[in-house]
């Protein structure tokens, strides 16, 4: 593991009071639209409509395992026309490690599948039942599950929201070869992600995650690459999302990240996104006109179609 030089790291974070860091990091708290309560309520509320929506789909395969942990479930979703070189989009659903499930997270389906693209929501074991590394672990197992049983894909493509970014960009630093398959990652999209997990140790988040100031720096993408980062760094693209009404804290980390991910030679771009808070900012993929929406549409037909 290549540590990054000091220079390059962010950390006016540790200068924060107590109070002061707990705010940067309690997305909820700086919503432009309804106060810290009533955001998550909304947001659990939205996601469920849609999910509930999507998974009466005759298309919709439901509670898939990609490993033998009972929490180690996806659901898959089809598009009407179905084939053996299908594009696969798989979502990490956010919620500080703690929160968060597959059942109201499939905002990006009704688009995506009207597009031509099979779309995975996955679960994982949030804490306190899961740790850091496994949640890791479990993602992984969850990307190397569909290219063994989708291996004409026309590409895997990540997503992850919030701390599902987060496993997103572990996930991406994974040795392939280490393992029987080397998925067909082609596109990633982290959106409003941490990548420096070190303040979350020292915040009421860790409260249930419990991890130690190793096990944040060992999971912090910010900090870590590897040499076999190059297995995906010529062949995936990624874009960085955040979103306007996002706190000062996580813009930060978006663009330190972006600049450590340029510096390493991956192909990335930044995005910040106007009038959107840290919720929104994933709801809004169920709209046709989102820019995000419109991003991963246009992109994977190119592939479809053009490649």
């Amino acid at each position: 593991m290549e540590v990054l030089p000091p220079s390059l790291r962010h950390s006016p974070w540790k200068a924060l009071s107590k109070e002061d860091l707990e705010k940067q990091y309690s997305p909820s708290r700086w919503s432009h639209r309804l106060n810290a309560e009533e955001v998550i309520k909304a947001h659990v509320q939205v996601g469920k409509e849609v999910t509930k929506e999507v998974q009466a789909s005759k298309k919709s395969v439901l509670g898939v395992s990609y490993g033998a942990g009972e929490g180690e479930k996806l659901d898959i979703y089809f598009p009407a026309k179905t084939s053996e070189e299908l594009p696969f989009f798989l979502f990490i659903h956010g919620g500080y490690w703690q929160e968060g499930s597959k059942d109201y997270s499939a905002f990006m389906v009704p688009p995506l599948i009207a597009a031509g693209v099979a779309v995975a929501v996955v679960a994982y074991d949030i804490a306190p039942k899961g740790n850091i590394d496994l949640m890791v672990s479990q993602v992984r197992r969850s990307v190397l599950f569909i290219q063994k049983q989708y291996s004409f894909n026309r590409g895997i493509y990540l997503c992850g929201h919030s701390a599902g970014a987060h496993l997103v960009s572990m996930v991406l630093l994974t040795d392939w070869t280490l393992h029987e398959v080397i998925p067909n990652i082609k596109g990633s999209y982290l959106v409003s992600g941490i990548y420096d997990l070190e303040p979350i140790v020292h915040s009421y988040i860790n409260d249930k995650l419990q991890m130690t100031l190793e096990d944040a720096q060992r999971n912090s993408p910010m900090f870590c690459q590897k040499e076999v980062q190059s297995q995906v760094t010529s062949t995936c693209d990624l874009i960085i999302a955040v979103g306007q009404h996002d706190s000062p804290e996580f813009h930060q980390q978006s663009l330190d990240y972006f600049q450590v991910l340029r510096l390493h030679g991956w192909r990335v771009s930044f995005i910040e996104i106007s009038n959107v808070d840290h919720f929104d900012i994933i709801e809004k993929l169920m709209q046709n006109e989102y820019i995000l929406t419109q991003t991963f549409p246009l992109h994977f037909l190119l592939l479809v179609f053009l490649v």
